[in-house]
């Protein structure tokens, strides 16, 4: 990790100390922000396959891109919005999940972020992106 990325880090950790977190809270945010991207990641393809759901039942399945089998996975971003809703309840914030891969997939939006009756989804950076 260089100088800046630990400062960037730090300073992360202080924001969302800021807001309530405490710095074990902080870490988990930022991991599950990690799960998600990867997640969002794998729903998008790699050289080895992507994540699809079963229609019916839901069910997260691995698609191999060299034979075309499917196979099960465990269900990993279910379980990270379920720790994710856990820690922020009670807090003054509430999550948007960027399923985009590209960026972040986790911002806090505190009151006032996103304008009264607007699409969260056209103000979402005006949060605290969390990565």
């Amino acid at each position: 990790m260089t100088k800046q990325e630990a400062r960037r880090l730090a300073r992360q950790y202080e924001v969302l100390e800021s807001l309530g977190f405490t710095y074990d809270e902080a870490d988990k945010l930022r991991r599950i922000s990690m799960t998600l991207h990867r997640w969002h990641e794998l729903e998008c393809g790699d050289d080895f396959g992507c994540v699809e759901r079963d229609e019916h039942t839901g069910k997260p399945f691995m698609r191999s891109s060299r034979t075309d089998r499917t196979y099960p996975i465990a269900d990993r971003e279910t379980g990270a919005k379920k720790r994710l809703a856990k820690l922020i309840e009670g807090k003054p914030v509430s999550a948007y999940i960027q399923t985009d891969p590209r960026g972040a997939a986790l911002y806090l939006l505190r009151p006032g972020d996103v304008p009264e009756g607007a699409d969260v989804s056209a103000y979402y950076s005006r949060g605290i992106c969390v990565y």
